[in-house]
């Protein structure tokens, strides 16, 4: 790919995470090529639908959180915190917009994979955790990454928040 179609890509997906920051999932296609100064014709040479950029912010992000997640997990830490700090850095990707847009679709192989993927990594932290002795017992792992999920992907969701401090607090063994 060029240099200035790479640009171009790059700002259509800024664009499109501030705009649907802004107005939600009603952002047009029109109104994410005005933000990025491009003209409507160049969003959709790079992106032929809504759904299309949509995937590729939520690849983006669940990328980004896999590369992250898997940073953490090689610290030596107690298990624990590296659940509790990757649910901090989740609160800067914009999860709950991701959620919204992307449950108007078929989710494609590729976003499953990585859910799965990811959903399997917080599993075994929690597992691990457990083992540990610093997450409770009784709950199992998937019902761990259940609750988390419930946590990150909400409008507003930060790591300081008061959900956030409750549901964390509540794992603790």
């Amino acid at each position: 790919m060029r240099a200035d179609a790479r640009r171009n890509r790059e700002l259509i997906v800024e664009a499109a995470l501030d705009r649907f920051a802004v107005s939600g999932p009603a952002a047009s296609m029109e109104e994410i090529a005005r933000a990025a100064g491009l003209g409507v014709g160049t969003l959709y040479r790079h992106f032929p639908d809504r759904r299309a950029l949509v995937e590729e912010i939520a690849g983006r992000s669940l990328r980004c959180l896999r590369t992250g997640l898997r940073s953490l997990a090689e610290q030596d830490v107690p298990r624990r915190d590296v659940i509790a700090r990757y649910v901090g850095y989740c609160a800067g990707q914009p999860l709950a917009l991701i959620k919204a847009l992307a449950e108007e679709n078929e989710a494609p192989e590729e976003r499953l994979e990585l859910q799965d993927e990811l959903n399997g990594l917080l599993e075994a932290l929690a597992r691990q955790a457990q083992e540990e002795g610093t997450v409770r017992g009784d709950i199992s792992p998937r019902e761990v990454v259940e609750l988390l999920s419930v946590v990150v992907c909400r409008p507003g969701a930060r790591a300081d928040d008061a959900l956030t401090r409750v549901a964390l607090d509540g794992l603790r063994a």
